[in-house]
């Protein structure tokens, strides 16, 4: 009994060191050094899509199991010094309709949990908010419609310039900063060449294509730092256009807002209403590339 206790403390003491909770301001969108699997869960998509993965290895598994125990059996049952005289036999109905139906059953089994997570992936129907992501060579560059029109480019900070707690390779001189419990629509495009807006923890990974807008959503749970990065070739530099996601608040997010709203009120792309011409013909094209305002 007492060494059950000694054990206990022991144990407990030990996982104190080695688990420490992550703050709001902790990178906990970040692989770990020596991790296996995916990185922490930060969207209900995410959640779904490890679930999803886990049910996968579970038949698997299984799979390579009956096969290996399978295969041992029939080396050991029908090798050749207990069988001189092997069966000539070639067909088995019952096998036959065994080994097409079941492979059947498993891929029904699969598909409807894959066709259900696809959708729920696809697009929110109650988005509270919108985010556009640009891809260019080599950066991103966001828009935030709702929240009045600004618009500013996310460039990774070389490794020189970097400052205790960011990450190297990964971190942006301006970080898309979004709100905790809000479901979050996701626009993707580019104006070069196509990119790809990755976010493991989100489980995002949409492709951005000039000339069309590609959609998503996420609805952060945590607040805290996500890193991401373009996930397709797309030149020379493509392994240095990192996306840095910092997550707060629903109150620390229109805090933001209203300095962002006059920090990058100059990189705006449209015009106020006061500079244009009433008399004049104005043809409003939107763009995926940059969304002028062209006056006719």
């Amino acid at each position: 009994m007492f060494i059950k206790k000694v054990l206990t403390v022991l144990c407990s003491l030990f996982c104190a060191l080695i688990v420490v909770p992550a703050s709001a301001e902790e990178a906990i969108g970040v692989s770990k050094p020596w991790q296996m699997g995916f990185r922490e869960a930060a969207s209900p998509v995410m959640e779904r899509i490890v679930d999803f993965h886990n049910f996968l290895m579970i038949i698997s598994v299984a799979i390579a199991l009956f096969v290996t125990i399978l295969l041992g059996y029939v080396m050991i049952r029908f090798r050749a010094s207990k069988n001189p005289n092997p069966s000539k036999r070639t067909h088995n109905t019952f096998i036959e309709v065994l080994w097409t139906v079941i492979p059947i059953i498993i891929l029904v089994v699969m598909v409807v949990p894959s066709f259900r997570l696809l959708y729920y992936m696809d697009k929110t129907d109650e988005p509270e908010m919108t985010l556009k992501a640009i891809g260019h060579q080599w950066y991103w560059s966001y828009e935030y419609p709702d929240h009045g029109d600004f618009v500013f480019d996310a460039i990774m900070i070389e490794e020189s310039d970097l400052k205790p707690g960011q990450e190297r390779l990964l971190h942006t001189d301006n970080e898309v900063v979004l709100p905790i419990n809000t479901n979050i629509k996701i626009l993707v495009t580019a104006d070069d060449v196509i990119h790809n807006w990755a976010l493991p923890s989100f489980g995002i990974k949409m492709d951005a294509v000039p000339g069309q807008l590609n959609e998503t959503w996420v609805n952060i749970t945590k607040p805290g730092i996500y890193y991401g990065m373009c996930s397709e070739l797309c030149g020379v530099r493509h392994s240095f256009m990192p996306i840095t996601i910092r997550a707060v608040t629903k109150e620390n997010f229109s805090e933001w807002v209203e300095k962002a709203k006059i920090e990058f009120a100059k990189n705006s792309p449209y015009p106020s209403d006061k500079n244009l011409d009433p008399s004049s013909e104005v043809v409003s094209l939107t763009s995926n590339i940059n969304n002028k305002v062209i006056t006719k």
